[in-house]
């Protein structure tokens, strides 16, 4: 049930952000972004699972992949880390300035679109959920502050990886054979909690 829910909120989101490209709109999608930017500090990501127009269009991408068994490209050692992401960032936001002042109407946010799909064919979707994303380099700041978040039951835990194997964002770690999700990095896609047989992730 919660997955049809799930899937229901991300064909409308993604309906309704396509009419606002073709109304000429578009930067009210901002508008939507910052109520989910500060509700964040209370759910999580959950912008990034539920609502993100570019994650509803990657996932059937990785499904296709996964179903035709398509090899992925190793992602580039030099993309890991802080400042990739944070020059990204710093890019993205200088251009929106750019076009709030002048007044240009540029496709930044239907380009994003666009390139979040074409990399997530070529690599691992991690590439651009975790390192390239701006939306998520934002959220992932918020995030580490949020009071719900996916969480993974160490005593129910059978350290089988089904979890590990499906994340899309590469937020859960396993160390010592404990397996723990990395908050501010996680979409709350709620695909571990599906793939879990033991029922030990939650979202509390």
């Amino acid at each position: 049930m919660k997955k049809a829910i799930q899937r229901s909120v991300q064909v409308a989101s993604l309906l309704f952000f396509i009419l606002l490209i073709f109304k000429g709109r578009v930067q009210l999608w901002m508008l939507i972004f910052a109520s989910s930017t500060l509700l964040t500090l209370l759910f999580s990501r959950f912008y990034c699972g539920w609502i993100c127009p570019i994650n509803t269009v990657i996932r059937p991408i990785s499904w296709v992949k996964r179903r035709l068994r398509v090899k992925r490209q190793k992602m580039p050692t030099w993309i890991e880390g802080d400042i990739p992401r944070n020059i990204v960032l710093v890019l993205f936001l200088a251009t929106m300035a750019f076009v709030f002042k002048t007044g240009k109407k540029l496709p930044i946010l239907p380009a994003l679109l666009g390139i979040g799909a074409l990399l997530s064919i070529l690599f691992d979707e991690a590439l651009w959920h975790r390192h390239l994303c701006p939306y998520g380099t934002i959220l992932s700041f918020f995030g580490r502050f949020s009071k719900k978040a996916m969480r993974i039951d160490p005593n129910t835990c059978t350290n089988c990886l089904r979890c590990v194997r499906v994340c899309p964002s590469n937020a859960i770690v396993v160390k010592d054979e404990t397996h723990t999700i990395i908050k501010r990095e996680c979409l709350v896609c709620h695909e571990c909690e599906r793939a879990c047989k033991a029922g030990a992730i939650t979202y509390i």
